[in-house]
């Protein structure tokens, strides 16, 4: 083979393994987390560029009409915003409902109506509204098991228009039961699902406490969910809530919701 030809081989072999690379950070998404086991820098904390967190993960969109004749306005356009049923198969299929934008936020009352007849849609009489959090940038819906007890899984309400879709983050990437991790386009889940991890609660605990102390100090642990794959735990300041971040139930690692913005209010339903 000419030199030449070598040389040209080797490039296309480099470009294809950056741009394998790069698609692995995109997909991955704009937020980071902590590795209480790697060898990064900062703790461990990786952030890993925009991508596609809030595109093809984003899921599909489930638009209800939660306000309508108010006049259809522009609504804010957040990261997840992206209609398509996404690489999360039809974990969370469900008619769609019209979508109506208007002039002002939604209320959480009308939040909580939503996430009801999200869940009804889906005819699955275990599943259930286990509570609504109201956030300057969304609202934050926790669905649980009946049988069990256990979040199942979670999803954001666009406080504008009313639309519904999966949240991004863990419960997409660490869900063995309900998300993509199930066996979809990157599942690296192939056992049965459980809530019995290799990482307690305890240390789940232990981990998130490690990451506030260094990216948010002053901030405390608070209660917990637990998820097939990952525990979901409430992040405090002085008492009150601020935030919520996941811990990983096999490698511990720390993944902190960056996109819900300032903590408002909650209804619980449980």
């Amino acid at each position: 083979m000419k030199t030449w030809k070598i040389i040209a081989v080797a490039v296309i072999a480099l470009v294809a393994a950056g741009l394998l690379t790069a698609s692995a950070f995109a997909y991955m998404g704009g937020h980071g987390f902590y590795s209480p086991y790697g060898t990064n820098t900062n703790g461990g904390y990786t952030t890993y560029p925009g991508g596609m967190m809030g595109g093809m993960m984003g899921g599909y969109q489930y638009g209800y009409s939660a306000q309508p004749n108010l006049g259809t306005q522009t609504a804010p356009s957040y990261p997840y915003q992206h209609g398509g049923r996404g690489c999360m198969g039809s974990r969370y299929a469900a008619p769609a409902y019209s979508t109506n934008a208007t002039a002002n936020p939604i209320t959480i009352n009308t939040a909580v109506t939503i996430a009801k007849n999200y869940v009804a849609s889906l005819n699955n009489p275990d599943l259930a509204v286990d509570e609504v959090e109201e956030y300057t940038q969304n609202f934050y819906v926790l669905y649980y098991e009946k049988s069990t007890g256990n979040g199942a899984f979670e999803m954001l309400i666009d406080k504008y228009t009313g639309a519904i879709s999966p949240e991004m983050g863990p419960n997409m990437m660490w869900n063995t039961k309900y998300g993509m991790m199930s066996g979809g386009m990157m599942g690296w889940f192939r056992g049965t699902p459980t809530t019995a991890m290799s990482v307690t609660v305890d240390q789940a605990k232990a981990n998130a406490q490690q990451f506030l102390n260094a990216n948010y100090p002053g901030t405390t642990v608070g209660d917990g969910d637990t998820f097939y794959g990952y525990y979901h735990i409430d992040v405090l300041s002085s008492g009150n809530n601020y935030g919520m971040l996941s811990v990983n139930g096999y490698t511990g690692q720390v993944w902190y919701h960056t996109w819900h913005g300032t903590f408002i209010q909650q209804v619980e339903l449980k």
